[in-house]
């Protein structure tokens, strides 16, 4: 498994690129037009040509003309904000308010079509189950603005710990959650070292409390194909597992498998 790739965070926060706030009037066109080829918006794309197609029957400098390819430019202006409004909007759906990661609506749609691909392509996938230790604690102790940071710092752990591949996504409360593509069980230690280090340096600017995660994980095996229902569950039960020491020392009893 490849080292995780140096991720930018700032624009995984923020979707739009357009300030909605700027009127209309105010928007360049290639600025606006630039941000619709982002967006990939065919039925955008099919709007611009046939206004384009449109203006170009008008005589150039005629009174009139000069009138209606202003109206032409505005239509199209409006078309290409809208198409970024929806997009934004459609990704606002998906999307973690708090740490800019996916939600669980977006996991459970990414992850799907992941282990789809994983199953054709007979891929090995491990999932893994994140709680973050005590964040009652923390929120009765130091506030819920200090709970919010803690989850925020959690996201920009485990996005310095897995590749842009992955697929990460705050599930709600102090819940997380990553799709390691291409991952296999000898990858384990290997990314539980990599978010050690990623925690421990996360730590090293914060006095009041040690943010800490418990784990849990579960493999996707493509000759024995699973959902992605089905493997949360496993890798909530291994999570609770290792959290109880009862649970823990039955796993490491002789003859059985944790």
């Amino acid at each position: 498994m490849s080292e995780p790739k140096a991720r930018s965070h700032a624009p995984n926060r923020h979707v739009l690129s357009i300030d909605r706030r700027t009127p209309l009037e105010k928007e360049t066109a290639e600025s606006l037009v630039s941000s619709a080829f982002i967006s990939e918006d065919s039925e955008l794309d099919k709007i611009l040509r046939a206004l384009s197609d449109l203006s170009k029957t008008f005589k150039s400098g005629a009174v009139d003309s000069v009138a209606v390819d202003a109206t032409l430019k505005r239509a199209a202006l409006w078309a290409v904000q809208k198409s970024l409004l929806d997009r934004e909007l459609r990704s606002l759906a998906i999307t973690d308010d708090l740490t800019g990661i996916f939600n669980r609506r977006g996991f459970l749609a990414s992850a799907t079509q992941q282990l789809k691909l994983a199953h054709r392509d007979k891929q090995n996938v491990l999932l893994f189950f994140f709680d973050v230790d005590n964040l009652k604690g923390i929120n009765d102790s130091f506030g819920h603005r200090e709970g919010d940071l803690a989850l925020m710092r959690t996201a920009d752990a485990l996005e310095e710990t897995f590749r842009d591949s992955d697929v990460l996504a705050r599930l709600g409360g102090d819940e997380f959650a990553v799709l390691a593509w291409e991952a296999s069980i000898p990858n384990i230690q290997l990314i539980l070292s990599r978010l050690e280090a990623n925690l421990e340096q996360a730590n090293a600017e914060e006095f009041q409390y040690k943010l800490a995660l418990s784990i849990g994980v579960a493999r996707y095996d493509p000759q024995s194909p699973a959902s992605i229902g089905e493997l949360m569950d496993a890798a909530d039960q291994d999570m609770y597992r290792h959290k109880n020491p009862r649970l823990r020392a039955a796993a490491a009893a002789p003859g059985l498998t944790g």
